[in-house]
């Protein structure tokens, strides 16, 4: 390894401190918020999700502050789906067919933001579940700004295997462009998907759902149609307000899950943040290549170098990832494993967006881009 490349995979790995500089988190005033008189609906489009329903639904009864309303949208699912929500004082409504243009999560909410009678809207995945005060932090953060409050979840490991989502949880909260050192010069890119509060007024003004109907990516797209109403969209991490356990059936639903929309969000990002993000990541694989070509020859004055850069992005990995999830020291020891599965899907994702315009989820077919004619 060359001055010249040691130069700069420096630079590359230090890139890595400014894709996810500062994340804030919702928090709670000291008096209780003071909500509008109709109060928050919950809404939460679901397709055979009981094990998630069965953690998500009582962390909801339990909030201090209560929504005054919980609806279940049920997606034809095949399993308890129904039964829990009924069993947890939902209003289930099941969902009608999906009419053509449509995709199933968009429909599922559009639906329910039409059925529901509270003056805030919180959309919620069914993986999703709320830390004690968890709707209080968000009812209060909200209330300081309105517009459109997006939080990405604290992401909650029990296996091993769910690790390798790590730096698909790096790269969400990088991409949207709201956590760098100059974050407020520029507006967010988007909005996450797993968690959104609005005004019922905001929401119908810019059209809602209705104006995603058939994107992959949804909350992208609802985010720009608010700002498209100068309303601002407001980026927040979940850790301490709410959590998720993303994927939790194994390597293959990681797989498909973030195949779906990972090359349309690698699309929707900024050209600067997407420069900075390939380069970074490219400085990784680099890093562990000379590492591994060091050791080979047996050059242990390059291979003490190409340690210190790989030392560096472990701490980078762990520095990024304690405030995203409980990984642990380890996964950021051995970030080349979640690297290359990042990589391996990415391609994937590349391949059956843009070149099928397809993917599949939740045992659906979903296009990627309108049919030809």
């Amino acid at each position: 390894m060359g001055l010249s490349s040691l130069f700069v995979l420096i630079l590359l790995s230090l890139l890595g401190f400014t894709l996810v500089w500062k994340i804030p988190y919702p928090r709670r005033e000291d008096q209780p918020p003071s909500l509008p008189p109709g109060g928050i609906s919950v809404i939460i489009p679901a397709r055979n999700e009981e094990e998630n329903l069965a953690r998500l639904l009582p962390s909801l009864s339990e909030q201090g502050l209560k929504p005054i309303e919980v609806i279940l949208i049920d997606d034809h699912s095949e399993d308890g789906t129904a039964a829990i929500g009924q069993r947890e004082g939902c209003r289930v409504i099941p969902s009608l067919e999906l009419p053509e243009g449509w995709a199933g999560k968009p429909w599922g909410c559009w639906q329910g933001a039409n059925q529901a009678r509270g003056d805030l809207f919180l959309f919620l995945d069914a993986d999703t579940f709320l830390e004690k005060d968890g709707l209080e932090k968000l009812a209060s953060t909200y209330l300081q700004g309105g517009g459109l409050l997006t939080v990405q979840p604290y992401h909650r490991m029990e296996k091993a295997n769910e690790r390798l989502s790590a730096i698909f949880n790096i790269l969400v909260l990088a991409g949207m462009n709201a956590f760098t050192p100059w974050r407020g010069l520029a507006k967010p890119m988007g909005a996450f998907g797993p968690c959104n509060l609005c005004s019922r007024d905001d929401y119908f003004a810019v059209g809602g759902h209705e104006r995603v109907k058939g994107e992959v990516l949804e909350s992208l797209g609802l985010a720009k149609e608010f700002q498209k109403k100068n309303l601002p969209v407001r980026c927040y991490g979940g850790k301490g307000t709410i959590s998720f356990r993303m994927y939790p059936g194994g390597v293959r639903s990681l797989i498909e899950g973030f195949s779906k929309g990972f090359g349309t969000g690698a699309k929707a990002m900024s050209p600067g943040i997407l420069f900075m993000t390939v380069g970074w990541i490219t400085g990784g694989v680099g890093v562990v290549r000379h590492v591994l070509h060091s050791f080979s020859l047996g050059d242990w004055s390059w291979l003490f170098q190409a340690g210190a850069l790989y030392g560096l992005y472990a701490i980078q990995f762990h520095w990024m990832l304690r405030r995203m999830g409980n990984f642990g020291v380890l996964t950021a020891l051995f970030f080349p494993v979640p690297l290359l599965f990042f990589v391996g899907v990415f391609a994937l994702s590349f391949f059956r967006i843009f070149l099928m315009g397809k993917v599949r989820w939740k045992g659906r077919e979903v296009r990627t881009r309108k049919k030809e004619g």
